[in-house]
């Protein structure tokens, strides 16, 4: 089976995306994972097939790199998008309508490689939750995430504390992904995320970067809303949102890297 994609990257998040419109491809979890596997696969941190969708422009089925289905992606929704743009499903206009998951999303092209993401409000705001050494924060904006703020993001080792924490049953009985933040400014932060699926460190995730500035703001870390969000990749994702936190947007860069063509 001979399988034509595009890799996308959102801000380092990146995303092997396929136009299967026309239900050609069924590919299992082993398959999926062996694509995402860096070195001996395409490489990624996730996989979307694009879909066609009955109520809106197209349907996002997003699986995480270890193959298996996935919670709501922020970088991959606006990779997504971007790819829809580059393949014509509107040709004209830049407003987009998409299922995923259980929700339906809107977003639009701000520019070259610039999509802006509308997110649905966050749920299940925890506080003072105790991961063994670690104090931390929860909110569910799409995925689950939990967060804890540093001093010394440079030089954590989020590999290593971050699958603590995620594989914290006691808390986290369903694991979460994990959220290292430290405050540059009023209105930014920087990020660092570990993310289950992935399990591992990624440059970007759209969802945490969200939980980010929410909880920050929530919790008076940052003073108002857009909020500048500094990745490990180095980009910067904007979040913007308002005071009732039912009018949330990520907004940053979503990219072609490069086209292929791969024999499963």
């Amino acid at each position: 089976m001979q399988i034509e994609f595009t890799k996308m990257s959102g801000a380092g998040n990146d995303f092997i995306v396929i136009d299967n419109r026309q239900s050609q491809f069924n590919l299992e979890p082993e398959q999926v994972h062996a694509m995402c596997t860096r070195r001996t696969g395409i490489g990624a941190d996730g996989l979307i097939l694009i879909e066609a969708s009955e109520t809106a422009d197209f349907r996002m089925n997003y699986h995480n790199a270890d193959g298996y289905p996935g919670s709501m992606c922020g970088n991959g929704g606006r990779c997504a998008v971007y790819f829809s743009y580059l393949i014509g499903i509107r040709p004209a206009g830049n407003r987009y309508r998409f299922e995923a998951g259980p929700g339906t999303y809107e977003a639009e092209i701000t520019g070259k490689e610039s999509v802006r993401l509308h997110m649905l409000p966050p749920k299940n705001f925890r506080d003072d939750l105790h991961a063994g050494a670690w104090s931390c924060h929860f909110v569910d904006t799409g995925s689950p995430h939990a967060i804890a703020y540093v001093d010394n993001l440079d030089q954590m080792d989020v590999f290593t504390e971050g699958r603590t924490i995620r594989n914290n049953k006691e808390v986290f009985p369903e694991g979460t992904n994990v959220n290292f933040l430290e405050v540059t400014a009023p209105d930014a932060l920087s990020i660092r995320t570990f993310e289950r699926g992935v399990e591992d460190e990624t440059l970007a995730c759209g969802t945490g970067t969200v939980a980010a500035a929410l909880m920050s703001y929530r919790l008076g870390k940052v003073a108002s809303s857009p909020v500048r969000v500094t990745v490990r990749s180095g980009e910067t994702l904007m979040v913007g949102f308002n005071d009732a936190m039912d009018e949330i947007y990520l907004e940053g860069p979503a990219r072609p890297v490069y086209q292929g063509t791969i024999a499963l």
